[in-house]
């Protein structure tokens, strides 16, 4: 494992820094943090072309959030179906959403709601590396997240990476979401959680002044990794890092990096309109990367497993995902944002119909509620349907295949197109689904 040091902090026994440091990798695996991703601009001319979106947001409910207690209530159902709260009218006549979302219900016409999300597995580790690559494997990650995709056909606009998660990727065990065969220097930046105070970037803003001194001897400590990939004959990842390091150099000291991370810039109005709080402000240093030009942001808002004592989970984080959520779709229309910016909400699958004897919800994957708005989707309508007890899907199921093909598509990106494994192995993007056309009509 080869580590930069980029600044000074406490020391360890051997001299070295424990923080603000660039973490470039064992020569196999990689696993990576700032130069890793900047390494997919070369790709960026072919990719893109004919796209409805320049970017993608991707907010992930991990653990599941319940569409029953969301955007799908039953309120004739019997009790253990309908559970402990009433639905209540949206602006969009005939649309009931859960009464803890009433900030939502104001600015259902600038979105498309999909109340038919709908496959056949259960496991968290499983199905999020389903909805979030769209292919079906293991729990481990089989095939790269659309993220990761993104980021190695479309590139960097600017100076900022193509993907970052906010706080980070998603987790159970372990890390989900990855880049998988596509390799380390196409995993996402991770951000940290802007919620925090003082919050600061790794890498990306620095703990001191950047004098003229220590600029070249951060651009001589990078030169380092120039020198090793001439040294390394036949490996991929460490090889092409002699064409990108002057990236990492201009990113580490470039304003603009530091200017888009530095959440404090925007008003104390707005950052409470969304919320100070983890999500909402992760929503908004979302909309401040996408404006600045990163092409995917994932903002990771786990925490929806309630398999017991539902309600009491639920009337915490509803009212955060409700002021964030509308926060973020009204500010990104208001400037304009979302004629070009593709926004998903999803989890990996919704919760049971019936509320159990520990006063919860199970997993459940026939059916889940997702939100889409922005690039051409159109705004104002209900995709999809389930039955009357919120079980199944009854009309328009959508599979995770479908949600991956709509957004590549909307980013220009063939979803059949093939990638090479490191064995020499094609793969296609996806081997399944199609564009979700209902969004368009």
């Amino acid at each position: 494992m080869l580590d930069i040091i980029l600044g000074r902090a406490s020391r360890r026994c051997d001299g070295v820094s424990r923080r603000d440091f660039l973490r470039v990798g064992a020569l196999g695996g990689l696993g990576l943090t700032l130069p890793a991703l900047l390494q997919g601009e070369a790709r960026a001319g072919a990719a893109g072309r004919g796209a409805r979106a320049k970017s993608v947001m991707l907010i992930y409910l991990g653990g599941g959030m319940s569409h029953h207690d969301t955007f799908d209530p039953k309120p004739d159902a019997p009790a253990e179906v309908r559970g402990q709260y009433k639905a209540i009218t949206t602006c969009l006549p005939g649309v009931q959403v859960s009464e803890k979302l009433p900030l939502m219900a104001q600015v259902m016409n600038k979105i498309s709601l999909v109340r038919s999300g709908s496959h056949n597995n259960d496991h968290h580790e499983t199905a999020t590396n389903w909805v979030m690559c769209g292919r079906f494997g293991s729990a481990f990650g089989d095939f790269p997240a659309i993220g990761a995709v993104a980021a190695h056909e479309l590139g960097f606009r600017g100076q900022l990476p193509p993907y970052v998660a906010v706080p980070r990727n998603p987790s159970f065990t372990w890390e989900l979401g990855k880049s998988a065969y596509l390799g380390g220097r196409y995993e996402s930046f991770r951000a940290g959680d802007p919620n925090e105070a003082n919050y600061k970037v790794q890498d990306v803003s620095p703990n001191e002044p950047v004098t003229s001194q220590r600029a070249d001897r951060r651009k001589n400590l990078l030169g380092a990794v120039d020198d090793l990939a001439k040294q390394v004959q036949g490996n991929d990842q460490i090889a092409t890092y002699d064409e990108f390091h002057q990236r990492a150099a201009t990113m580490i000291l470039s304003s603009e990096a530091r200017s888009a991370f530095t959440i404090e810039a925007e008003t104390d109005k707005l950052r409470e309109r969304y919320g100070r709080n983890t999500f909402g402000q992760s929503c908004l240093l979302g909309r401040r990367l996408i404006e600045r030009g990163v092409r995917f942001v994932t903002v990771n808002y786990g925490g929806w497993d309630h398999h017991a004592k539902i309600f009491d989970s639920l009337n915490k984080k509803l009212p955060d995902m409700d002021q964030g959520l509308s926060a973020l779709v009204e500010d990104m229309d208001t400037r304009g944002l979302l004629a070009d910016t593709m926004v998903v909400m999803f989890g990996e699958f919704g919760r049971s119909p019936k509320v159990n004897k520990d006063a919860g919800r199970d997993h459940w994957g026939p059916a889940a509620s997702l939100v889409f708005a922005g690039a051409g989707v159109t705004r104002g309508q209900v995709v999809g349907s389930t039955d009357k007890f919120g079980g199944f899907a009854t009309r328009r199921p959508v599979a995770p295949a479908d949600v991956a093909c709509t957004v590549y598509e909307a980013l220009g990106i063939d979803p059949r197109k093939m990638l090479v494994d490191p064995a020499g192995r094609p793969n296609s993007i996806l081997d399944s689904g199609e564009t979700i056309k209902e969004l368009y009509a």
